[in-house]
């Protein structure tokens, strides 16, 4: 039987109202970009402008996130190549990751977007193609009304710090363990 009681006294509540915040999701477990995603539809919802930059997933991959962040007003790019253990040429890979930095610091300067999604950018600056100090002073530096989720697995301490509030997801269990396949609809 349940031991824990409902609460009966209010958390407390902020007293600062911030032009902008920085959000990190991180961890090992399922659902760093589903809940990024989920923010970008409550900023929709509230008519902010939004913008999604995919650092890993490529533009020839059908997903379900693009196609209705498309049809809501979202601005979608899915600049990646792909998994980089399906990479042909590594070099290559790090210099369309870099291209997808180099645009999404366009994105994020131009001061148009109330929130930009940044999907899987820990990956590459944990692996040195985008320089982790230049991510954290255009974090830094973006326009004050400008919102920035971050995804990814191993977000740094440095990069956890530049923002105002960091998630890790935890894995307990995953269907991937047992051989499962991702499956459309739920995974992608």
């Amino acid at each position: 039987m349940p031991d824990q009681k409902p609460p009966t006294e209010a958390p407390p509540t902020g007293d600062v109202r911030a032009k902008s915040l920085v959000l990190i999701n991180t961890g090992d477990g399922k659902g760093k970009s589903t809940a990024a995603f989920g923010t970008a539809i409550r900023a929709i919802a509230r008519g902010w402008n939004v913008a999604v930059i995919q650092f890993l997933k490529s533009g020839k991959w059908s997903v379900g996130e693009e196609k209705v962040g498309a049809q809501i007003g979202i601005d979608w790019w899915a600049l990646g190549d792909g998994f980089t253990w399906d990479s042909e040429n590594m070099d290559e890979s790090e210099a369309i990751a870099r291209a997808a930095w180099d645009h999404a610091v366009s994105v994020i300067s131009s001061g148009d977007y109330d929130l930009v999604v940044l999907d899987e950018v820990t990956y590459p600056i944990n692996w040195g193609w985008i320089d982790e100090s230049t991510a954290i002073e255009t974090i830094q530096s973006r326009p004050e009304k400008v919102n920035l989720v971050l995804t990814g697995r191993d977000a740094s301490e440095a990069l956890v710090a530049a923002a105002d509030t960091a998630t890790e997801m935890v894995k307990i269990k995953h269907a991937f363990d047992q051989g499962v396949m991702a499956r459309r609809g739920i995974d992608y």
